[in-house]
């Protein structure tokens, strides 16, 4: 009886085969044994032999592989490529999981999994994307309630340096980037060049950890943290990574803007101390979140514990003092933005984790007549959701909606509260923030763990659900430009209206339109699933029509706006002055809708079907009234409460036990 068994196709170049090997690596630490199951895929190409990460393994005893003529018994069988399997192998496992990165589109290779591994095996997903996909395209199956992310031996990566590699600082770039780094010595790894002095590696030309231990430096300004941005911290290259990363990464890594990159490389080659500083906080970021302590934690939810203790993170001899942040967990019931923008603006010492619901489908019947504003009403997606927060570095997690999973109501509640007390019990926050509904699975989780600050962000113009009567939950809430619609409650903390970026933060309208290619030109922005007779309209106006939502920044780059009025659309527009019209659907939007219309800040249809819609649009096209609702809008401008939001909730846990 083995403890692992790993299913998969091991003449997989790249990553495949480094997963495999890493998790390997660290089970044979932990004085486990696996056994390695080749299942060929008849998809890749013929002719190639095993990688040479996986022959290593076998060859040195940390893995054996299974023979055709032998079963096999595993506690765990960890299948890598789900849609494959050997034909002539008998596998006998008490628990299988299939991991899966990109999930199959294919609905046959679901029920074929399940013939073949069972009903209770469970898809495990590496990391947010893939688990939305995996809930949409399959929302029948098993799901394991974390991701089953990519681990990296430090040990292996990592090179003691006695000094820097030349007499001048050398940087490395891995992924695009647009500018020059003026004389700086530049190693790139790529296809071709963009300057002629760069100093080029194609691809294939060094294997990652030799072009790394070439370098003083990585530069890496992907949106999210990266693959080669975890090498090379565990390789003791510090990385230079921007600011977004910065409440997930703390002082693992530096932060820089694209134009400042020269002098602080500069500024740090002429520091050793500092290079040291940064060096020594990146192994221990790498080894405490991605490390093979963190491969073991996983194995052991399933009953696998090393039979051997594995050894801890290497110290430097001259001890680094990291203060662990503390954490704030918050909970997104439709979406993330509210949470990123408040989670973007804690203190340094303040570390957040978002997590989203998870639904089967991005969209929603949302109207009780047919011809309504919107065709089908746009769900905020928790992918989207997810994305922003992973976006500005943060960590995120996925609460499965009752939707997603087609539970029962008390099923659904007794499955969130175990998500919920395991998500407290992963990453030990000091509060966890409620933002929507209080489920009853919520309040549960609340009632067992007393130790942790509990806080529901209640939007002021939602309806008050039975949550209202929460015991011992503190009460955040964003405020409403139709703030005088609200009773007055005495247990809610209320800041002004959540904005994702402050209005000095958005690009200027030329800027924005550069940035999206748009181009000049009279342009509306239309909210996704809306009717196509608005467009036409507009059209007919000489107004071109763009349908995707952009990035918050971007907002400026257009003349009008259609949308709804839920929370985040609603206070954009009207914050950074965007002429626009509301269309709302939900009793809380129409609300909203009503008040910015009758204070002059925009213009409201409540009935899409009437004849007031065409009347309208027909206003709003005419460049005097889109003038009038900007100035109207400076007029009633108001602040953002995001950054009040995170220093009252920043300090909470500190005031509430005294």
């Amino acid at each position: 009886m083995h403890d692992v068994a790993v299913l998969a196709d091991f003449r997989q170049p790249g990553g495949a085969s480094a997963a495999v090997a890493a998790e390997v690596h660290a089970q044979a630490e932990a004085a486990l044994s696996t056994v390695l199951i080749h299942a060929p895929d008849a998809r890749a190409a013929e002719g190639f032999g095993f990688r040479p990460r996986i022959s290593d393994l076998i060859r040195d005893g940390a893995a054996t592989l299974a023979r055709d003529d032998q079963p096999v018994a595993a506690r765990l069988l960890v299948v890598r490529r789900p849609w494959t399997r050997p034909a002539a192998l008998s596998v006998r496992a008490e628990r299988t999981v299939l991991v899966v990165g990109k999930p199959p589109v294919e609905p046959t290779v679901y029920e074929q999994a399940r013939r073949w591994f069972g009903a209770e095996a469970a898809w495990a997903p590496t990391g947010p994307q893939a688990r939305e996909q995996l809930l949409r395209v399959a929302p029948g199956v098993r799901v394991t309630t974390t991701d089953w992310h990519e681990i990296i031996d430090v040990a292996h990566w990592w090179r003691d340096r006695d000094g820097f590699v030349a007499g001048e600082p050398v940087v490395g770039l891995r992924g695009p980037f647009p500018i020059d780094l003026g004389d700086l010595r530049v190693r790139w790894f790529g296809d071709s060049s963009p300057f002629p002095h760069w100093e080029l590696v194609p691809y294939g030309a060094e294997l990652p950890g030799e072009f790394l231990r070439t370098l003083d430096f990585l530069i890496d300004f992907q949106q999210t943290f990266s693959r080669s941005a975890l090498e090379s911290m565990a390789a003791g290259v510090p990385v230079i990574v921007g600011e977004h990363l910065r409440p997930f990464l703390g002082g693992a890594a530096l932060y820089s803007s694209p134009g400042r990159v020269a002098s602080l490389v500069r500024e740090v080659y002429a520091d050793p101390d500092r290079y040291r500083g940064v060096v020594g906080r990146a192994r221990e970021f790498a080894e405490r979140h991605y490390g093979h302590r963190s491969h073991l934690a996983r194995l052991a939810r399933y009953g696998i514990r090393p039979r051997l203790n594995v050894p801890g993170p290497r110290r430097d001899p001259r001890p680094v003092v990291i203060a662990p942040p503390r954490r704030l967990l918050m909970l997104g019931d439709d979406g993330a933005k509210v949470c990123t923008a408040i989670a973007r603006r804690l203190p340094s010492d303040m570390a957040a984790i978002i997590a989203t619901s998870s639904h089967p489908a991005s969209f929603h019947a949302a109207s009780p007549h047919p011809g309504s504003f919107y065709a089908a009403s746009p769900r905020p997606s928790p992918q989207a959701a997810s994305a922003l927060a992973q976006a500005e570095g943060f960590l995120t997690e996925r609460l499965p909606s009752r939707e997603a999973l087609g539970a029962s109501e008390a099923r659904w509640n007794r499955l969130l509260r175990d998500r919920l007390t395991h998500l407290a019990e992963l990453h030990a926050p000091e509060v966890v923030v409620v933002d929507g509904v209080p489920h009853e699975g919520i309040v549960q989780a609340a009632r067992e763990r007393t130790d942790i600050v509990w806080v529901w962000m209640r939007r002021a113009l939602r309806p008050r659900h039975p949550g209202a009567g929460w015991d011992g939950v503190h009460v955040l809430e964003p405020g409403e430009f139709a703030a005088l619609a609200v009773p007055d409650e005495d247990r809610a903390h209320r800041v002004d209206p959540v904005l994702f970026l402050d209005p000095g933060e958005l690009l200027e309208p030329a800027a924005a339109r550069e940035e999206l290619g748009l181009g000049d030109g009279p342009l509306a922005l239309l909210a996704p699933g809306t009717v196509a007779g608005i467009a036409e309209h507009l059209g007919r106006h000489g107004f071109r029509v763009v349908r995707d939502e952009p990035p918050s920044r971007c907002l400026r780059a257009f003349d009008l706006t259609v949308t709804g009025a839920g929370y985040d659309a609603f206070h954009e527009r009207l914050a950074y002055g965007i002429p626009t019209v509301f269309v709302p659907g939900r009793e809380e939007d129409r609300g909203r809708a009503r008040f910015a219309d009758a204070a002059g800040v925009a213009l409201t249809v409540e009935d899409p079907e009437s004849d007031e819609l065409e009347q309208v649009l027909d206003a709003v096209v005419r460049p005097e009234v889109r003038a009038a609702l900007r100035g109207r809008c400076t007029e009633l401008a108001f602040s953002n409460g995001a950054a009040a939001a995170a220093t009252w909730l920043s300090g909470l846990r500190a005031r509430v036990r005294g």
